[in-house]
């Protein structure tokens, strides 16, 4: 089980007026296993953090570690291993290809990491049936509602077994009876795959209903 620890991270960007600063050392210890949430107002940097965790973007100073490895000291090559074996990713606007199907789009990062493809079509059909969507293997995302192709982005985030999943605003732009179900389906891989579910809402209901709340306020974490 991954156990991640956050010391001191502090990102600020350069911009016409300076220097504006959106996290400021920031340490975290996350315990493997468990449901954080993170909140806070639009612009708070929630998004930022969720990158740097990972390992999207590095942060202007600071360290991240996954149980014994410091991500920031691997070159972006290794970096990027490391993010398509390890982190599983699920964003507000689902990013599926539109051109492909739902099984196409999941079995994407299984075939960028070389496995084979009969490897890949297997695993992709699983993970649809995980999600509640056997039978719509061979649906594009433009034929499946929103909350369809929520589901198949969890998928394809699960397609290479990861230890940790970031979920950014994952029901943001559903209404509150998707949303719940999407949670729901959350928490059901959280417990049956003992995977890290570190997610940013703005949805203060099922913020209340993560193992951890944790609120980004002025650059600063705070647990509530």
């Amino acid at each position: 089980m991954t156990s991640i620890k956050v010391r001191d991270i502090y990102k600020s960007f350069i911009n016409g007026k300076g220097e504006l600063r959106v996290l400021e050392d920031i340490s975290l210890d996350i315990e493997g296993g468990k449901i954080f949430s993170i909140v806070g107002a639009s612009g708070a940097g929630k998004s930022t953090f969720l990158h740097i965790l990972g390992a999207l973007d590095r942060p202007s100073r600071g360290e991240l570690w996954y149980n014994d490895k410091n991500v920031f000291l691997l070159g972006n090559n290794e970096l990027a291993r490391f993010r398509n074996r390890k982190i599983g990713f699920v964003f507000q606007f689902h990013h599926l290809l539109p051109e492909f199907t739902a099984q196409e789009n999941i079995m994407m990062p299984i075939l960028i990491d070389r496995q084979e493809r009969r490897t890949a079509e297997v695993r992709a059909n699983q993970l649809l049936a995980e999600v509640g969507l056997q039978g719509r293997e061979h649906h594009k995302p433009g034929e499946l509602s929103g909350g369809e192709q929520q589901r198949v982005a969890i998928a394809r985030a699960l397609s290479n077994q990861p230890e940790v999943l970031l979920a950014d605003e994952p029901t943001g732009n559903l209404d509150s009876k998707t949303s719940e179900k999407i949670f729901v389906l959350l928490q059901q891989i959280n417990q049956e795959r003992n995977i890290t579910i570190i997610m940013v809402t703005h949805n203060e209901a099922l913020g209340n209903k993560t193992d951890y709340r944790l609120h980004l306020l002025d650059g600063k974490l705070q647990f509530i």
